[in-house]
Parts: structure tokens; sequence; C-alpha cells
């Protein structure tokens, strides 16, 4: 006879209460990265004097300081304390969501937007360290899962909302933040326990001060070198100072004991080339999402609800082809599910290209490049999510996934910036736009030609066990084999 298995009610009380608590908050400052992009043309009709220029820096902004700061606020956190990084930054990205629903100018609200996503950055690395030791080991693939999915409702969520709440203000996408956020804040306080790792080192501040230079200068230069000129002085400087910058970064972070960057994770191949492909993805999904939005609005006169409306399929479809595209990337490899994925992102652009034009025609113009690039989406992103983490030791995951959501960043930035450069100050013709799409595609076929080349993933073995890939094995540091040795 099996014996039964008795349930403490106020264990599964405080599981559940931490999960809704982690989750939520999770979901708010990842819904905020996409619902803005729907409310980008209600922002600059209240601020005309702006340029799409200037006003890029209210979605570049955010993704600039959220590569920057990510994997040193997760170290941080890691240190001081996992439940004060999480509640933490939840109250400086509500504090800077309201000054945001207030903002007289667009420098106001660009510098809340930056201080939305250093409370962002402290939030989403700590709150998968408060969530899975509420689980059993045995259940903790399935936490990671359920943390990642919502990622995909946030995107899912974001055109239809963003759509629906700028219909009484596009300062309502930030507002209602604010509410949702202190009631999170006050249950975390109730609820959450702390969590820290003592034994880490100290972030390297420096070199993600040094990493938000180097990506904002390599911003500020695309998006005005169209104005200012590509072999323009000032163009040359800002170029020739990201690279000086990105050198100062390499250079710290083979010396600094908890860089910005680990070398060793770039070292170990499939990491390395899973955060390539995933920059240059990510770079073609911006440049996809806000190209979109301009393209409904400007060239074919559509409301911002009804832009959502029409956009939310793409990512709905995003989220249903998720689990599947995790699915068979275990079983044919993320090299052929990912570059698959990326070349049918390329040929949603190609769609794009080749058939939206002035007038509107949504179901055989719009609708099946947004079903394809949704459903390519969902094969990539849990492809180069896998390839990038897999080959890591325990130990690493952390900062892997933290490695994934700087690139992730740095690819939204340039792919903003580059959407800018292309189109310009006048976005009302179709025509305008075909340069939008090209990069859309080039992006993509980029991604798809690092994936392809990415090789069998093989998840991490211990010492004795065989090597995850001869041709470049993951160098443990002094602390991975001293927690192994101990």
């Amino acid at each position: 006879m099996r014996p039964t298995t008795c349930v403490n009610p106020s264990r599964v009380s405080q599981h559940v209460k931490v999960t809704v608590i982690v989750l939520v908050g999770v979901f708010v400052a990842l819904l905020d990265v996409f619902i803005v992009n729907i409310a980008f043309p209600a922002i600059h009709h209240d601020f005309p004097g702006s340029s799409l220029a200037d006003l890029s820096w209210v979605i570049s902004a955010y993704a600039i300081v959220s590569a920057a700061l990510v994997i040193p606020a997760g170290r941080w956190s890691d240190r001081a304390g996992r439940r004060r990084g999480f509640l933490g930054g939840l109250s400086v990205f509500v504090t800077a969501s309201a000054v945001c629903a207030v903002a007289p100018s667009v420098s106001v609200l660009i510098a809340a937007r930056c201080a939305q996503a250093v409370g962002g950055a402290f939030m989403v690395p700590s709150s998968l360290g408060l969530l899975l030791p509420e689980f059993p080991p045995e259940r903790r693939a399935a936490a990671i899962g359920l943390w990642g999915a919502v990622g995909g409702v946030a995107a899912g969520a974001g055109p239809l909302l963003g759509g629906l709440l700028v219909q009484a203000s596009w300062r309502w996408v930030f507002i209602v933040n604010v509410p949702i956020g202190l009631v999170t804040l006050g249950a975390g306080v109730l609820v959450l326990r702390e969590r820290r790792d003592p034994s880490g080192s100290r972030p390297d501040a420096l070199g993600a001060g040094l990493l938000a230079a180097a990506i904002g200068g390599l911003t500020l230069a695309i998006v005005k070198a169209p104005d200012w000129g590509w072999g323009s002085p000032r163009t040359v400087a800002l170029f020739a100072a990201t690279g000086l910058l990105l050198g100062a970064v390499a250079t710290r972070s083979a010396r600094h004991p908890a860089p910005v960057l680990e070398p060793a994770l770039v070292r170990t191949r499939a990491v390395a080339l899973a955060n390539a492909s995933n920059l240059l993805f990510q770079c073609s999904f911006a440049a996809m999402i806000l190209g979109g939005v301009l393209f409904l609005t400007a060239v074919w006169h559509q409301s911002v609800l009804m832009a959502g409306l029409e956009i939310a399929p793409g990512p709905a479809m995003a989220a249903l082809f998720a689990f599947p595209g995790g699915v068979l990337g275990q079983r044919f490899g993320q090299r052929l599910v990912g570059a698959t994925g990326a070349l049918l992102f390329a040929g949603g652009g190609l769609w794009r290209l080749a058939y939206l034009g002035p007038t509107p025609h949504y179901a055989s113009q719009l609708l099946p490049a947004l079903l394809i690039g949704g459903a390519a989406s969902g094969l990539v992103l849990p492809s180069t999510a896998a390839a990038a983490t897999i080959p890591l030791p325990p130990q690493r995951l952390a900062t892997g996934s933290g490695m994934l959501g700087v690139s992730r960043a740095i690819g939204s930035a340039l792919g903003v910036a580059l959407l800018v450069a292309i189109i310009g100050n006048h976005p009302h013709t179709a025509s305008a736009f075909d340069g939008a799409w090209l990069l859309l595609i080039g992006a993509a076929i980029g991604a798809a030609a690092i994936l392809a080349a990415l090789g069998p993933v093989r998840r991490f073995r211990a010492p004795g066990q065989v090597a995850y890939e001869a041709r470049a094995p993951y160098a443990p540091d002094a602390a991975t084999t001293s927690a192994r040795a101990a």
C-alpha cells in the first residue's frame, strides 16, 4: 500500500503567495518593455516639438540601462539579499512609473524611464532567486518555465492593454503600474523571506557604467547620423568612443572577480554564439514591433487601439509556440529549430516588403506576416535561451540568464536606433518603411546563420564526466571550483 503524503497547509500557502507576488512583479516590469511601443505615437502627439529620434530614447534608454545593470544588480541581490533587491527594485520602479505618468517634458520622461530600468534590473534576477527555493528540486524546472512564461504573457498582453489604456491617455500606461506595484510591495514585505549568498563577489559597478556609456554612445551615433552625416566628426568620434569603452569593459571583465560580462561564459562556444544570435534576433524583433506600430498609425492612419488589436496576433502566436518550440529544440536540436525559426521570421519580413502598401488590407497584407513572425519567435527564443544556459554549471545559470538579458537589451536598443535612422522624421509613406523591413530581414538571416553554426548543445558535465565540448569547454572560476570541492 502506498504511504500517504501529508501536505503542510502553511507551506502550500507560503509557496503560492511567493509565486504570485514574484510573478506579478516580473509581469509589471516586462509589460512596460512592450506596452510603451503601442503608446509611442500618442507620446509623440503630446510632444509635437520632439523628433522621432528624440522620442526613441523613451524606449532605448530603458534597454541601455537594463543591459548594463541586470548582471551587477543580480549579483548585488545575491550578496545583500534577494528580498531586499526585489522590494527595493519594485519601490524604484513604482516611483519612476509615477514620474513617467506626470512627466512635463520628453527629457523628464526619459530620465524616469532610466529609473524604471534600474528598478526592473533589480526585480527580474532577484525574483528567480526568491522563487526557486520555494520549490523542491524536482519541480524547479517547471518553476523556471512558469517564470519564463510571464514574458510571453506580457508580450501578448502589451499591444491590447496598451491600446485600451491609451484611449484615456498614454500616461495611463504608467499610472497602472502604481496601484499594482504598491499592492505587490505591501504583500512582499509581509510574505517574502530573505535569501542571500554572502560568499559572492562585489559586482563591478564601474564596468556597468562603462557598458552603459558604450551602448548609449553607439545608439546616439546611429540615431543622429542621418542628421549629422555618417562621416561627420561627431558621428565618427562617437563610434570611436564606443570602441574604446567596449575595450575598457573587456579589460575590466578579464580582471574583475565579478565582471559585468563574464569571460568564461563567452569562451563557451554555444553560449557565445547563442547570445550573438539573440542580439541580432532582438534587433530584428524590436524593428518589427516599433516599425509595425508606426506603419499602422502613420501610413494606414489607424487609431492606437486598432493598432494594438491588429498587432496582438503576432505576440499571441509567439506565446502559443514558445512551449512547443522548447520541446522541438530538445528533440531535434536548438540549432535546427532556432535557425528555422529565424529564417521564418525573415520570411515574415519579406512578406511585409512585398505586400504592405499604402492602402489598408489587413487580412491579406499584414496578418500573414504577423502570424509567421509570431510563430517564428516562438521557435527562436526558447532555442537561444536553452543554448545559452544548458552548457553552464548550476552555479552559473543565473549569470548565463543575465548575459542573455544583456544581449536582448543591446539588440533592442540597436534595433530601435537603426529603425529611427532608416525611417527619419517623416514615416508617412509605405516606401519609407522598405528599409525597415530590409533591416528586419537582414538581422534575422544573420541570427539564423549564427544558429546554424552552433553545433550540438550538450549539458554541462561535472569534473570526471565527459566534457561539454572539446573545442571550447567551460572553464570554471575559482569560486565554482571551491564550491564543488566543498
